[in-house]
Parts: C-alpha cells; sequence; structure tokens
C-alpha cells in the first residue's frame, strides 16, 4: 500500500484528504467510511464491490500498516514539525467508522497490526479522550483476548446509565411501576388540537429568528418557510402517525420493504376509513364540507366541462388538517381512485391555494395522489399523470422527494414504466435549478440499482448546479457502484454522461479512481469511456 515520501512535510491544510497516496482500494474504503452514521455499513459496500470484481482480497495487513504509517506534518499555527500516524490525521468520525467496521470483520484481521493500531488509538485517546473511540478500541481488544477491563468503556453519561439500570430493573419485576398505554379520550384528543392548532398559528404570526446555514440561503423562499414552519410538526407528529390512514405502522423511506404493501394499500375503501374513524376525527368544518367535495370528484372524474378554474372554496378546509387527519381525509375521499383528469383538476385547484400546503399535507397528498398509481403501473404514463405530477413536483419538490422519487426508487416492483416516468420528470424543463439539486441530493443517499442509474443519468444531462462536497459524493458513490456494475450499460451511459457533462469539476484523484473502475468494465461503450478518461488530464 502506497505511502507519501516520508521526507516531504505536508501542511495541515494542504487541500488533499490524509489517505490521498494510498492506493485505489483503500483511498475508497476510507472516503466511504466518511459518510456519516452510515459510514460502517458504506465501508461493508466497498469490500462486498471490492470481492466481486474477483481479483485479490483486500490487503488489510498493508492497510492497518499504511494507517500506522508516521508522516512528518505541520501542526498548530506555528508550523510545529511533528511525526504524527494517518490514523490520528482522519477526521474523527472517520475513525470512529473505522473502529466500527474493523468489529466486523475482525476474524480476517492480522492480529500483529491490528494491536499496533489499537496502541496509536488509546494513546491518542488520552491526549483527545473520545468516549466512543476508547470503548470500540476497549471491546476490540477484549475480542483479541487482551486482558482489558471494559469499566468505564461507556460512552453513555452517568445520569444516563442510571436512568437505564432503573428501566431493566423495571422490567425485570414484570414490568411494575410501568403503566399500559389508555386509549385516547375524544374530548381531551380534540382540546390538544385545539391547542396544537392555536400554537402553531401563533408560530406562523411570530416566527423566531434563527441563523440561516449557506445551505438554507441557497434554498428558494417557499423551502425555507416549509422547513421553519413544519420542522416540530414533521419530527413529532408526521412521523409517528405517517401511513396510519393506509394500515401500516412505519415510514416508506424508513422501511423500504413496506412500500409494495403499502401500494397494495393505496386504494383504501371508504369502510376502511370508516373504521378508522373511531380512534381519529375530522374538524368539524371539514367533516361537514366531506360530502361536497365527493361530488366535486366524481364531477373531476366524469369531464372538465363546467368545472370552475379557481380552487373550490371547500379546499381551503385543507389547511385546518393535521397531516394525520389528511390522512383520513384522502381515504375518504378515495383519492387514489381517482381518474387521470380528476387527478390534473385537482392538481391545478392544489397548486392555486393560497396559502399553499404545509410540508407535511404536501406530503401526505403526495402519497394519496400518485405514489399507488404509479407503483401499479404496466404500460406507459398517461400524459395527464405525466403533466399532474411534473406540476405538482415544480411547487412541492420536497414532499415529491420525500413521499414519492424515493419509495419509488427503492420499491422492489419498480420496473420499465415506473423508470420512464421518473426518467421523464429528471428532464422536465419547468423544474428549477435548485430543484434538481434537491432530487440529486436524495438519490445520492439511495442504495442505487440499474433503475438509478438511468434516472440519474436523466438529471444529470440537464448540468446540474452542486457543491463541491455533494460532486466528491457523486464521484465517491460512482467508482464504488462501478467495481460491481461492469457489465451493465446504464451505469456506463451515467459514468459516460459525468465524465463529458462534468469534465471540469474532475480533480486528478477522482481521475485515477475513474482509470481503475474502466479497468474491469466489459461493455461495448468501454473504448468511448477510456477516450473520455484520457480527454480529462488534457
Amino acid at each position: 500500500m502506497a505511502t507519501p515520501d516520508a521526507a516531504t512535510p505536508r501542511t495541515g491544510n494542504a487541500g488533499s484528504a490524509p489517505w490521498a497516496s494510498l492506493e485505489t482500494p483503500a483511498r475508497l474504503l476510507l472516503q466511504a467510511l466518511q459518510a456519516g452514521p452510515e459510514g460502517a455499513r458504506r465501508g461493508l459496500g466497498v469490500l462486498r464491490a471490492l470481492g466481486r470484481r474477483g481479483g485479490e482480497p483486500f490487503d488489510w495487513g498493508r492497510f492497518l500498516e499504511a494507517l500506522c504509517q508516521e508522516e512528518p506534518v505541520l501542526q498548530g499555527p506555528d508550523a510545529r514539525l511533528e511525526l504524527k500516524p494517518l490514523l490520528l490525521r482522519l477526521p474523527a468520525l472517520c475513525q470512529r467508522n473505522l473502529l466500527s467496521l474493523l468489529m466486523a470483520v475482525r476474524p480476517s484481521l492480522p492480529e500483529s497490526s491490528l494491536l499496533s493500531l489499537l496502541r496509536i488509538a488509546r494513546q491518542d485517546s488520552v491526549s483527545a479522550p473520545d468516549a466512543w473511540l476508547r470503548s470500540l478500541g476497549a471491546f476490540l481488544q477484549r475480542d483479541l483476548g487482551i486482558g482489558v477491563s471494559l469499566e468505564g468503556a461507556s460512552p453513555l453519561s452517568e445520569g444516563c446509565q442510571r436512568q437505564l439500570q432503573g428501566l431493566c430493573r423495571q422490567l425485570g419485576q414484570g414490568g411494575r411501576g410501568l403503566k399500559l398505554p389508555q386509549p385516547p379520550d375524544p374530548a381531551e384528543e380534540e382540546e390538544e388540537e385545539d391547542r396544537n392548532s392555536q400554537h402553531r398559528g401563533k408560530r406562523r404570526t411570530e416566527p423566531e429568528e434563527e441563523p440561516a446555514s449557506p445551505e438554507r440561503e441557497r434554498a428558494p423562499k417557499r423551502f425555507r418557510d416549509w422547513e421553519g414552519e413544519d420542522h416540530k410538526e414533521e419530527s413529532l407528529e408526521h412521523e409517528s402517525l405517517e401511513y396510519r390512514a393506509d394500515g401500516g405502522g412505519a415510514s416508506p423511506i424508513k422501511n423500504q420493504p413496506d412500500v409494495g404493501a403499502e401500494a397494495s394499500e393505496a386504494g383504501q375503501s371508504l369502510e376502511e376509513a370508516k373504521g378508522l374513524a373511531t380512534s381519529m376525527k375530522l374538524p368539524r368544518a371539514v367533516q361537514d364540507q366531506v360530502p361536497r367535495l365527493q361530488q366535486l370528484l366524481k364531477t373531476c372524474g366524469e369531464g372538465m366541462e363546467g368545472l370552475e378554474a379557481a380552487p373550490p372554496s371547500e379546499l381551503q378546509l385543507l389547511h385546518e388538517c393535521s397531516p394525520s387527519q389528511m390522512e383520513l381525509l384522502c381515504a375518504q375521499l378515495q383519492l387514489p381512485q381517482l381518474s387521470a383528469a380528476g387527478l390534473l383538476q385537482l392538481c391545478t385547484w392544489l397548486l392555486a391555494l393560497s396559502p399553499d400546503l404545509s410540508f407535511s399535507n404536501a406530503t401526505v397528498l403526495t402519497r394519496s395522489l400518485f405514489l399507488g398509481r404509479i407503483l401499479s403501473l404496466t404500460s406507459s404514463a398517461s400524459r395527464l399523470l405525466r403533466t399532474a405530477l411534473t406540476s405538482f413536483c415544480a411547487k412541492y419538490t420536497y414532499p415529491v422527494c420525500r413521499a414519492l422519487l424515493v419509495p419509488v426508487l427503492q420499491a422492489p416492483s419498480i420496473g420499465p414504466a415506473q423508470t420512464e416516468l421518473l426518467c421523464g420528470l429528471m428532464k422536465d424543463e419547468s423544474l428549477e435549478p435548485d430543484t434538481q439539486g434537491l432530487m440529486l441530493g436524495q438519490i445520492l443517499e439511495l442504495t442505487w440499482k440499474e433503475e438509478t442509474f438511468l434516472v440519474l443519468q436523466s438529471l444529470l444531462e440537464r448540468q446540474v448546479e452542486m457543491t463541491p462536497g455533494k460532486f466528491s459524493i457523486l464521484m465517491e458513490k460512482l467508482c464504488t457502484e462501478g467495481l460491481a456494475a461492469t457489465t451493465s450499460m446504464a451505469y456506463a451511459k451515467l459514468l459516460l454522461t459525468v465524465m463529458t457533462k462534468y469534465q471540469a469539476s474532475i480533480t486528478e484523484a477522482q481521475r485515477l479512481d475513474l482509470a481503475m473502475v474502466l479497468e474491469s468494465n466489459t461493455t461495448f461503450l468501454r473504448k468511448s469511456l477510456q477516450a473520455a478518461l484520457r480527454h480529462l488530464g488534457h
């Protein structure tokens, strides 16, 4: 495993990552470990991708030795020259994910090299204590059979440990002291909802000032308003009640294997909605208008003649519903069963509402109007459905990303019809640059597959504006996926798009990573890819 020239000191702000001099497999692994709380899992994904190439297994011995290799670096404001192992030059998050990964693959690690690494980590914990690193190191030493006490190794605070011990004692005594949840009292529930509505109204008229981050400043105003208005409501209410109206217990973004089942339940019957009403009810003003809304939607489905251009006044009552109540209203109105013409007319009305729908309610409507309908497609989507989706996405991009784009891309039942629809959405000229950036950010967080390559290529052909950090994540994922997608034409086309449309943003280190990926590519586009790679060097 290559190491930098020890005679050349490195500055702390040289502009390159500490692992820049390592060989490509090691560099890809450390880049994956930087991916937030999921870094260790992504690191395992890199190892699996490297294993699928059929070449030599990952050389753990050389990798651990490289992490222990001391290098001269300039430290502090006075630029003192110090010898420092590569391990201690890694960001703290990367170190935590690295030790977590080492615990997962411990049987395949050479013990002598691992011991050297743990000694370095233990020495650093004295000068810069980190509870998580100290605990992970102690557990690794225990697994090696080294006599180490785990006392004090827990990263939990003393107060947290006492609370946890008390809870365990209560559970161990048969639950004495623990109260079973009681069914909510309807009167109390209504009073609580009124208080919440008043609180939300007050929050809208007297918003709190908070520092704006660069990402927040770059977002359109309507997106910033949604974040400030609905952040607490989204975390405390919407996520816990999501899908209750469909009989489920989890959001599709958190529990993706349920997407297919959720789509089959999208056409929930009116009888089920009535059963749900025994534990949840709409505001009286909204409930009184349900028959009128049902009649309007029936008229929508039968044709466009005689319909008002402006949104009916009854739709203003949507602002009175909480997310859970909106779920119930969608079920009572049987929105998933709307015809394509009715869907387009309703979306036209919803987009004309003033003020705009809240983030949470727009998310519920996106799921009810589009998700089941799109997942059940067996042929190309109609023009009316495409128009309705595109117009709704242009205004409510966050809800569409959360409740539609992510679930469809991760659904096991995704096929050509769904992929074609999403590709068309990505290419639509009506989507603003900030909307494209939001969609790209969502896709970068997913596990990629063949359909993802196609959708992402359609998006990147628009030359999406992105920060250097986001582009770095894109290139990291491209290189990681390329080790397994050696025969995928969709991946090859995606890679060619990136190398031609974004060549000015590709760094020398990224070019070297791409060169390794292309070595194993077997598609007929390989020569075109290699030509594009040579062009990057000029």
